[in-house]
């Protein structure tokens, strides 16, 4: 894809001048500004940015929506309180993953979803699907701007530049007002195993929320660092953890998955996996050769090919080369694995997962 057909978000121009500028999912984004290093670091010890307005916003309304979301989503949307975000898939028929997203009850009726923006068109294809009632479904991504502020220190930066009572917000909660003078919605969430927020304001006003950030010394980061920020804490990525081959189960997210609840898409098949168990589970491996293993690499048990890797890399806090591997579960409490990597077959053992917890 050439440079002139990749979308750009509103933060564009702001960032392109000192951020190294590739293709993702479609939109010309950050992979770093300075390195993957300096920013995992900033966000581990510090506080960090990104520009993430190229996620998708669908907005679901009207009196059917908690029906409709009830059978298209995975987790129990009558459990979400106006102010609370629930962590949800989209599945399959066959219970593999379409997506994986977040719910923002806004209002009674109203719910927002957060949705990959390497996914959007194909959501929203998936959910008019099942329309049904008195339902309206908007694909809103291109109204929206969306900056996360992560770190330790993030509650510290944002305190001073909003007049919101910050701290009173809990996990997966949120308001909405104003910070730096714009209105926006202020969510307790992240994809970093960090502390921090999520805000989201209307696309024009992001390049104002994004300078004073700078200005309060925010350290803005790409694309390379929120991979191994997540990776760490073992938060999914769809295509690696998650795909239309892979499902919630056996990627380990069963806690938004209740099939046993709610009839919902796919919820036949998962509810076979959770009560006998997946046949593959996603496990942690520690290579103890030198060497980094990709996404697919095979993963190998006495010479025979079992499994292939979903992420690895040498995160900078873990300091080690670690991968996910989704494997038969009957190899998964195994200890001694190899990892195959540009022709080498290296010895890796099994470590607990997540790589990386913060401490509270």
């Amino acid at each position: 894809m050439s440079q002139t057909t990749l979308k750009r978000t509103p933060l564009f121009d702001m960032i392109a001048p000192t951020g190294k500028m590739v293709d993702f999912a479609g939109f010309e984004m950050p992979v770093l500004f300075s390195s993957i290093k300096e920013e995992h670091l900033a966000v581990r010890e510090q506080v960090g940015m990104f520009d993430v307005s190229h996620m998708g916003e669908l907005l679901v309304t009207g009196p059917d929506a908690l029906s409709f979301l009830q059978h298209t989503l995975s987790n129990d949307i009558s459990k979400i309180a106006i102010g609370q975000a629930q962590y949800n898939v989209l599945c399959q028929e066959d219970g593999g993953t379409v997506d994986d997203l977040l719910v923002y009850r806004l209002a009674e009726h109203d719910y927002l979803l957060v949705v990959n923006a390497s996914n959007i068109e194909k959501d929203e294809t998936h959910l008019r699907r099942y329309l049904q009632g008195d339902v309206t479904l908007e694909n809103q991504s291109d109204a929206y701007g969306q900056i996360a502020v992560q770190g330790p220190k993030a509650m510290e930066v944002l305190n001073a530049l909003t007049e919101l009572t910050l701290d009173e917000i809990k996990f997966f909660r949120f308001v909405q007002g104003q910070l730096a003078g714009i209105d926006m919605l202020v969510s307790r969430s992240g994809y970093t195993g960090e502390d921090g927020f999520e805000l989201y304001m209307r696309a024009s006003d992001a390049s104002v929320v994004w300078q004073a950030l700078l200005g309060a010394g925010v350290v803005p980061c790409g694309l390379g660092a929120r991979d191994t920020l997540r990776f760490e804490a073992c938060l999914p990525l769809y295509g690696h953890e998650l795909s239309a081959t892979i499902s919630p189960i056996e990627a380990g997210m069963g806690f938004a998955v209740k099939p046993q609840v709610k009839s919902f898409v796919g919820s036949d098949v998962l509810l076979k996996q959770k009560e006998q168990g997946p046949g593959r589970r996603l496990i942690g491996l520690e290579l103890l050769d030198k060497g980094i293993a990709r996404q697919d690499a095979p993963v190998l048990v006495n010479g025979e090919t079992v499994g292939f890797v979903t992420t690895g890399t040498l995160p900078p806090t873990v300091g080690k080369a670690i991968a996910l591997a989704l494997v038969p579960t009957e190899y998964a409490t195994g200890d001694s694995f190899e990892i195959e990597v540009r022709g080498k077959k290296l010895a890796a053992r099994r470590i607990d997962t997540p790589f990386y917890r913060r401490s509270k």
